[in-house]
Order: C-alpha cells, then structure tokens, then sequence
C-alpha cells in the first residue's frame, strides 16, 4: 500500500526551489544560515538570489524562546552586521503575534449549548424573543 492510498500526503523536493545551506556561528549569540540557490545538478543558480537566514534563543520568564528570521542583505558581513537588529524586529513580531493570539481567545463568545435562552435553565421568568 503506498502513501497515498494510506491517505497520506507524497513529499517530494522540488527541484527548481533547491538551495545549499551554510551554516556560521559565533557559538554564543546565534547562527547565520546562508542559502546558494542551486541548478538539480548542485551548480549555483545565478537566476535567483542567495537568501541569508538568523537563528538564536532568548530566555524568557517563560524559557527559551526561539527565535527564526530572515535577514536582508548582500552578503555575509552584511547579514552579520543586520543580525542583531533583525533579532530585534523578529522578538518585536513574535509579541505582536502572541497579543494578536491573545486578543483573539478573549474575543470569542460563549454560546451556551443548544442555544439556550439567558436564564431559562434558572427557572426566570425573563423571555427572550
């Protein structure tokens, strides 16, 4: 039985988005990740631009809170001198989405089961229409 008759999906690479990862690292502060795109071949693809990727961890009265983001830059030492404002911005929209988060669980209302008039399974006297 394959995977899709298991009903599970077929994950396969795609050959025309493939990149060759480099990874540096001061080993205290973070990583910079730099991503080559490459031809199915593994020669570098000069179509498309080379990406650079910041990693690092912060502690959190809650523990680690890890963070991952893209850094805008030309090149490595460009990407390394962004890094800590990109860590910066990329702390800024993890709190933006946890209030966003926040602000939505709060906002939810409450339908009591079977759409239950206010006060009816009290025994009032109050209708509602």
């Amino acid at each position: 039985m394959n995977m899709q008759e298991q009903g599970l999906p077929e994950i396969k690479l795609e050959t025309d988005s493939l990149y060759r990862e480099e990874v540096y690292t001061d080993r205290r502060a973070g990583t910079v990740r730099r991503l080559t795109p490459v031809t199915i071949d593994g020669s570098v693809d000069a179509a498309r631009p080379v990406l650079f990727m910041g990693q690092t961890q912060l502690m959190t009265p809650g523990g680690v809170l890890p963070l991952g983001f893209e850094i805008e830059a030309a090149d490595l030492a460009e990407a390394i001198n962004k890094f800590p404002d990109a860590v910066k911005q990329a702390l800024e929209d993890a709190i933006e989405e946890a209030q966003q988060m926040r602000r939505e669980a709060a906002s939810r209302i409450v339908v009591p089961e079977g759409g239950a008039a206010l006060g009816s399974s009290l025994g009032s006297k109050i209708k509602m229409p």
